[in-house]
């Protein structure tokens, strides 16, 4: 058996690799599909220590949430600084926040971390209930776009946060545009339609729109999966993109591998619920490619 000893001094065995950590600061899904618990299950499977500090706990499984409840703002605080001023991430993501007094005092609490920033605006639960209040939103674009190397929003947030209507790719690009003058360094966002117009889309392609400071727009575009196994997709491409900033990876080239990445995690979802299912983080996925 292992001797035990009260040595701190690290070890010098170089056969064991150390995964950089990766923190997400997120509501709680007691269904594993979404929140903190498919954040921590996607920074495994792409090789990171995962962290978490709860911000909201859920009532909810793969049909329906039934209960929000906020936890206390300073509660929040001594979490991330009790987590942070021992085990130090190397990218942060942050999910479902829930009120404006907890966005400022998150936000308060990342400006003191030397770390990159993934924000999954989070607003609306894939059964259509809202996370986030209206009155919150003007604090999410205001505190937290100014700090985040990657902003996630789907086509409905962007618009809410940009002030930017979006019908067709060319108001996402627009939208995209203003959050990148808020402070974001790049901006995804998610369900760009392929046409002039939503009509004209077809349905046929998952498309997300990539804008970045110093790139030209690129579209990430991936066969859509016709399937209710969407539950936690959102979270998970968040999740993929911070686990990649872990590894050193710059904001465009952390999103395109998490498109990769949730898109194959869709393909295979499996069957589980009556209703939203989860995603598949099973696949093996190489280092720079989930093909």
């Amino acid at each position: 058996m292992p001797i035990m000893t009260n040595d701190a001094t690290p070890s010098t065995d170089t056969s064991r690799s150390t995964a950089p950590v990766a923190l997400t600061i997120a509501g709680s899904d007691p269904s594993g599909g979404a929140g903190l618990q498919v954040d921590l299950k996607t920074f495994h499977a792409l090789r990171c220590y995962g962290t978490a500090v709860v911000s909201l706990l859920t009532v909810q499984n793969t049909r329906s949430v039934e209960r929000v409840e906020l936890v206390d703002a300073e509660l929040v605080v001594e979490q991330i600084r009790h987590l942070v001023g021992d085990v130090p991430p190397a990218a942060v993501k942050t999910g479902a926040l829930g009120s404006a007094e907890l966005i400022g005092a998150v936000a308060a609490e990342l400006a003191e971390i030397d770390a990159p920033i993934a924000v999954d605006p989070v607003m609306i639960s894939k059964h259509g209930d809202p996370l986030l209040p209206e009155d919150a939103v003007g604090a999410l674009r205001d505190r937290l776009l100014p700090m985040a190397h990657v902003v996630t929003p789907n086509r409905l947030e962007a618009a809410a946060l940009s002030g930017v209507e979006i019908a067709n790719e060319a108001d996402a690009r627009r939208a995209a545009e203003r959050l990148l003058e808020f402070g974001a360094r790049a901006v995804v966002v998610k369900g760009v339609p392929g046409g002039d117009t939503l009509e004209e889309s077809g349905g046929r392609r998952a498309r997300d729109l990539l804008l970045t400071r110093d790139a030209a727009p690129r579209i990430l575009d991936a066969e859509r999966v016709e399937t209710r196994n969407l539950h936690g997709s959102g979270c998970v491409f968040a999740a993929a993109i911070t686990a990649r900033l872990a590894h050193g990876d710059e904001p465009g080239d952390a999103a395109v591998y998490a498109k990769r990445f949730v898109s194959r995690a869709i393909r295979d979802a499996p069957e589980l619920g009556g209703g939203y299912g989860p995603l598949n983080l099973f696949a093996k996925i190489g280092e720079k490619s989930a093909d």
